[in-house]
């Protein structure tokens, strides 16, 4: 079943009022906030990774504010334990029972604060409630409920202390994308008052709008040109010369999931192979795993998807649905 070109126009004026909300709080940074949005509605998972003081935390919560559901934070740090995110069971001596405590991973959006600084135990136990959906204490599965969405938040420039992802890991986030400094205009904004206090924003949508836009996006159109374009891309990653291991079919999975819902947030029913293009570095660039002798010269994930992008043309007509 396709979606209707109604079903799409609702879909992008829902998009645009999330993002628009959020912008309130995080001036200046509507890409990022349309790509963390894309992903949320793909049912997938961001981490964010830039310098302190770029508003990665803002974002975080001003996206929680907007939406009508529950939220947590969970601030990593190296005496964090499993325990403490996904919850434990306590023995009850008046009824002799042991019951189940919840973690703070039971929510519709849960930011994990600097999750470089918890053990790799603690970050295993958060990969593996974003995987699976559910959390497994004692041998009991309990699932943590819909619209679920983790933002993962990492400093990169500082490493004492801290526990570096493996790219094996960094493989379940469906994105990975960066801040980066406001503009100049926007710098003057914020310094002048202009950012709206995260406690002010308001919710603009309920959990189970973003279930049914979630549900909206599965069912764009994606023509087998587009599929094959997106097939070909993660070929030329596993076979470009700095590149030690290319992309995943996880990775071209997400990337397809991605492009569905970028192309319902712009109205449209069908997706095209912009759509593919504006996605491939946020959602390929942490996948790849680099030859150390490139590493050692510079190059970058973002570079060689960049050649590769070059290098592999997209299809030129679209067959009708």
């Amino acid at each position: 079943m396709t979606i209707s070109q109604e079903q799409a126009t609702w879909f992008a004026q829902s998009f645009a009022q999330l993002g628009d909300n959020v912008e309130h709080a995080v001036l200046g940074k509507r890409p990022v906030i349309d790509l963390v949005l894309v992903a949320m509605l793909s049912e997938g998972h961001v981490l964010l990774e830039d310098v302190p003081g770029t508003g990665k935390t803002s974002l975080a919560r001003a996206l929680a504010q907007s939406v009508q559901g529950s939220t947590t934070r969970i601030q990593f740090t190296p005496d964090l334990l499993p325990g403490d995110i996904t919850g434990i069971t306590v023995y009850d001596q008046k009824t002799g029972e042991f019951e189940f405590h919840a973690g703070p991973i039971f929510a519709n959006i849960v930011l994990a604060d600097e999750i470089n600084r918890a053990s790799p135990k603690t970050q295993a136990a958060l990969l593996e409630v974003m995987e699976e959906g559910n959390v497994t204490v004692d041998g009991i599965s309990r699932a943590v409920g819909v619209p679920f969405l983790v933002i993962a938040t990492q400093n990169p420039v500082e490493q004492a202390g801290t526990y570096r992802l493996p790219e094996a890991q960094l493989d379940r986030f469906l994105m990975k994308t960066s801040l980066g400094y406001p503009d100049h205009a926007s710098t003057l904004r914020i310094l002048g008052g202009g950012a709206t206090a995260i406690k002010q924003i308001s919710p603009v949508v309920t959990p189970q709008t973003l279930v049914s836009m979630t549900d909206l996006a599965k069912d764009v159109y994606v023509d087998a040109l587009v599929l094959d374009y997106v097939a070909r891309i993660v070929d030329a990653t596993r076979s470009a010369d700095q590149v030690r291991l290319g992309v995943s079919i996880r990775g071209a999975l997400a990337l397809t999931r991605a492009t569905r819902a970028r192309a319902a947030s712009q109205g449209r029913t069908y997706a095209t192979p912009d759509d593919v293009k504006a996605l491939v570095i946020p959602t390929l660039a942490h996948r790849l795993i680099l030859q150390a002798e490139a590493e050692f010269d510079g190059v970058t994930a973002e570079a060689v998807l960049g050649q590769v992008l070059l290098e592999v043309p997209p299809p030129t007509q679209r067959e009708t649905a």
